[in-house]
């Protein structure tokens, strides 16, 4: 069987599958015995066009991986998930050719961290505004084992189908002093996956994206009850839907009153950036 490679990260993970076509005679592979993972750190960077930053990849598998990095355009969909972009824009393209890292390809030996630096690089007269790539970490299978001397021959062709995945990081570049606002409405208790949830849109506007999370906190309870975080707004977004789980060690009554914020959070302390109260029925 060939080999099932997986990538672990703080992000969400996207997977496609090569279709290897493998003529006659074939045997079958040996089996692996082991799966190669990566961990990714940080899930998101936010360059200024004049620092730049630096991305941790560790292998914490047991076998060597080899890993290959490009740049990919993603669009957030109102529910919150991201589609490919079949048809960069001017913009799109500005901000592939400004974003430069090093290496591409990688490597890692088992428990073996490496870094990747990665800068920004604005023309001159590029107009101010919020700029974003997406990063992809893409594993590249091993080679497939050749038949074995002694194997049988066998007629006709024979296809294995290898998944490869990978993840993507957001890379966002902002150039000059861009501001941003938020709204929260029409929050509702819902049910999501069997699962107790507090639904909401939340609303953007500005010139920037959005990124924090979400709190729905009771009055009496010292924690809130419910937590979303990582929670983006991109920018060619002006509204998104929510569903944030209750917590599970929550057992109090989720019905009446609550405060539901949207918080950013920074180095040097947290910004509420919307926060409204309602009535849970």
């Amino acid at each position: 069987m060939p080999r099932t490679w997986k990538i672990l990260a703080l992000g969400a993970l996207v997977a496609g599958a090569v279709a290897a076509s493998l003529a006659a005679p074939l045997a079958p592979a040996a089996a692996s015995g082991g799966i190669g993972d990566l961990l990714v750190a940080p899930t998101r960077i936010v360059l200024d066009g004049r620092k730049g930053a630096e991305i941790i990849l560790n292998n914490i598998g047991d076998e060597p991986a080899t890993y290959r990095l490009s740049v990919e355009f993603r669009r957030m969909t109102p529910d919150g998930g991201l589609v490919d972009v079949a048809a960069p824009t001017a913009e799109d393209e500005a901000a592939r050719e400004m974003i430069v890292y090093a290496p591409r390809r990688i490597t890692l030996a088992p428990r073996q961290p490496q870094s990747i630096r990665i800068a920004a690089r604005p023309p001159q007269g590029l107009a101010d505004g919020e700029y974003r790539v997406h990063l992809l970490f893409r594993a590249i299978p091993p080679a497939t084992p050749a038949a074995a001397p002694d194997a049988a021959p066998q007629k006709g062709i024979r296809f294995a189908l290898i998944p490869v995945y990978g993840v993507t990081i957001p890379v966002i570049v902002r150039l000059g002093n861009l501001e941003a606002k938020a709204g929260i409405a029409n929050v509702r208790l819902d049910t999501k996956d069997g699962k107790k949830v507090v639904a909401l849109d939340l609303s953007r506007s500005g010139a920037r994206s959005t990124f924090g999370e979400v709190r729905v906190l009771k009055p009496g309870v010292k924690n809130p009850i419910a937590i979303q975080k990582a929670v983006a707004v991109y920018k060619e977004l002006d509204a998104r839907a929510v569903a944030v789980p209750v917590d599970e060690a929550y057992t109090g009554a989720l019905t009446g009153p609550v405060t539901v914020q949207y918080v950013e959070n920074y180095d040097d302390g947290s910004r509420t950036l919307a926060e409204t109260t309602a009535v849970l029925r």
